[in-house]
């Protein structure tokens, strides 16, 4: 599929998605919604590309939602059923798309780190909770302000993503009021793992995903499963349980007796087969 709204490229293994819309802050466009939804969920068929950053091209991550985008869809109902019920044929159709975005970034198997510079609201904020890592320009800054224009706090999964993120009390209040979360307190909470000058965060995130290849590919894949299935578990002895059976598989690679040559006996960086 050829991309209108996103750019993306490999290098050494590290994949860049960059959400290609500065002229509107990268907001999510319809075209842009069903765009993600493609990349996310195809990305089980891009092994080469190992860890995958997501970046927005000028001085935006994502602005949130594209309010010309949704005012035409409210003004024009479904082509097929004029009035409230294409309205509602329509945006359920949307919202389904919508969600789908976050769904299909928790189930790739590559690691995903956000790049944030400028705002991430709305819907970017969603995007950024459903990465695995988030890395801050000192410019980030996060709301929700679905709240603030007629809508639930509650958006592609955010009600789910973010309490597990920052606890359900901060959560309940930047859900709630739509406030800002700048970088800085971003930080001290733990929402990021940290802050950089804006014109470090490439750079940084790069360092990041460079250093995620060291494990075999196979070992990192099954580590996100784990940590997306434990993240729910019911206690501790199924999490074990999990983690001991990838464990063993992890074993049986020709990878992982590859990384134990290498770091235990003879000093020198793993050569992997699998990708």
């Amino acid at each position: 599929m050829d991309y209108r709204t996103l750019y993306f490229t490999c290098q050494d293994n590290v994949g860049w998605l960059t959400l290609n819309r500065p002229d509107r802050l990268n907001a999510m466009s319809i075209e842009m919604v069903r765009e993600l939804r493609h990349f996310f969920s195809t990305l089980d068929e891009r092994p080469e590309a190992r860890v995958v950053v997501v970046i927005g091209a000028g001085r935006a991550f994502c602005a949130g939602f594209d309010v010309k985008d949704l005012t035409g869809l409210v003004g024009k109902g479904s082509d097929e059923v004029k009035g409230p019920s294409g309205l509602a044929t329509n945006g359920h159709m949307l919202q389904r798309n919508v969600s789908d975005v976050v769904v299909h970034m928790r189930r790739a198997p590559q690691p995903l780190i956000a790049a944030v510079r400028g705002p991430a609201a709305g819907g970017g904020f969603s995007l950024t909770m459903a990465c695995d890592i988030r890395i801050a320009g000192a410019s980030a800054r996060f709301n929700a302000n679905n709240i603030r224009i007629g809508y639930s706090g509650g958006d592609m999964g955010s009600s789910y993503l973010l309490p597990r993120l920052i606890g359900l009390s901060r959560a309940a209040e930047y859900i709630y009021t739509g406030k800002v979360l700048d970088a800085a307190t971003a930080d001290r909470i733990g929402y990021v793992s940290r802050v950089v000058p804006d014109d470090q965060l490439e750079k940084a995130a790069g360092e990041m995903a460079l250093d995620m290849l060291n494990a075999t590919p196979f070992a990192l894949r099954l580590t996100k499963e784990l940590l997306n299935a434990n993240i729910d578990a019911p206690n501790l002895d199924a999490a074990a349980q999990l983690e001991g059976r990838g464990n063993v598989l992890c074993g049986f690679t020709e990878d992982a007796q590859e990384a134990t040559r290498a770091a235990f006996f003879e000093k020198r960086r793993p050569v992997y087969h699998d990708k």
